[in-house]
């Protein structure tokens, strides 16, 4: 690498949905450039939406290499192995046995009893009067329950997998032992069920993993139990954040919210104009090592070296897409990047996007006039210390409810 020195990383706030103003002038002036994270080797960022895109799907760029190395990271925990951290063939072997769980097609089939469940929190938070918040009593409830009955996991152990999940997100709370004895416990967990289910067989993921395990020997004992950890843990994490982050946004633009209200139809189109708005992350996902010399960016990058890629700057960059600081949920461009590229591509993009969907419209078509209670300053709490970003408390009143 060059001897400039790096940029302490990330830019971004947690305590708000903002892109740090520092992307717009990377993506003019140096779109590759240098970032030190507060634990792990230097790194260069991504920002321009082409190059994010030829990080995250080119093959000369491994997942897989950060167990050998220092990984560039946020948290001081090391990766421990996994589907987030293989390349393929390994990544592929293990991501088709749960793909055919999540196409478009299987999603779908959810929908109704996505609605039904989204229903009977809407009408819960109408029968104890508002104020309510939003996060306890339906971003969180709503994806967890889906993910749940997807994979087989008791609802009712779902505060202790939600401990487990903001460990796992932790950057700053937890020491590295206390985020691997989480860890630990989580799949210690996972492994309980699967000795459940081999004795009593269900129609759920869990499985139909150990079908593959047992009968067909696809996959390890280890591997089966971090597949079904990891999905439990994205399955509900990301969706439970975006909903009131999908909120808050639309709050705050009344203009854009009113012309939903008064056309529902645009749901579809909204859920993807606020997955390109929305900033989730605090900074970028991640790293991808060089296992040969790329260029990127008009910067060659050697054999060996991380990049991360910002997606949230990738989702603003001007030469892609027109005005990209503003909220347009009528927006017919590119695809945004919202849910990575590539091989690793999220696993679970359609569910969330079919959770997202029927939460905006559950939300804006049963509780009338759906606002802060008081003002976004009093009303909203936000998470710190975690990889992605979000309230943790977002207080809403309505007129009436239906």
């Amino acid at each position: 690498m060059t001897t400039t020195e790096p940029r302490t990383y990330p830019f971004n706030v947690a305590e708000a949905l903002d892109l740090d103003p520092i992307y717009a002038r990377l993506r003019a002036q140096e779109p590759l450039s240098r970032v030190k994270l507060p634990y792990g080797e230097e790194a260069w960022l991504a920002t321009r939406y082409e190059d994010v895109k030829l990080v995250l799907g080119d093959p000369r760029f491994s997942r897989a290499e950060v167990l050998r190395r220092d990984e560039p990271r946020m948290r001081p925990a090391k990766p421990t192995g996994g589907i987030l951290s293989m390349d393929p063939p390994d990544h592929t072997r293990l991501r088709r046995l749960v793909a055919k769980a999540f196409t478009q097609r299987r999603v779908e089939k959810l929908r109704p009893r996505t609605q039904d469940i989204a229903d009977e929190l809407v009408s819960g938070m109408i029968e104890r009067g508002g104020p309510a918040d939003l996060v306890e009593e339906f971003a969180l409830p709503l994806p967890i329950t889906v993910i749940c009955e997807l994979l087989g996991v008791p609802f009712a152990d779902r505060a202790d997998f939600r401990v487990w999940s903001d460990a796992f997100l932790s950057t700053n709370k937890l020491t590295a032992e206390q985020t691997s004895d989480y860890m630990d416990r989580m799949m210690d967990y996972i492994a309980g069920l699967i000795a459940q289910r081999r004795a009593e067989p269900a129609d759920d993921l869990i499985t139909g993993l150990i079908a593959a395990r047992d009968e067909q020997d696809k996959l390890t004992e280890d591997e089966m139990v971090r597949l079904a950890a990891g999905i439990l843990v994205a399955g509900h994490e990301t969706t439970a954040s975006q909903i009131p982050n999908f909120l808050y946004v639309l709050l705050t633009h009344p203009e854009q919210l009113e012309g939903l209200r008064a056309d529902l139809d645009l749901v579809p189109s909204a859920v993807e104009e606020l997955l390109r708005f929305v900033p989730l992350g605090v900074g970028a996902g991640f790293a991808r090592y060089a296992i040969e010399d790329v260029e990127v960016g008009g910067v060659l990058v050697r054999a060996g070296e991380p990049v991360l890629s910002s997606v949230g700057s990738a989702n603003r960059d001007e030469s892609v897409f027109d005005d990209p600081e503003s909220l347009d949920l009528a927006r017919a461009e590119a695809s945004h990047v919202g849910f990575g590229h590539g091989p690793h591509h999220c696993l679970g993009a359609q569910l969330a996007r079919l959770e997202l969907q029927v939460a905006l419209r559950t939300l804006l078509t049963r509780l009338p006039g759906l606002d802060f209670a008081h003002s976004p300053e009093q009303d909203v709490d936000w998470k710190t210390g975690l990889l992605v970003r979000g309230p943790q408390r977002m207080v809403l009143s309505w007129q009436g409810g239906e």
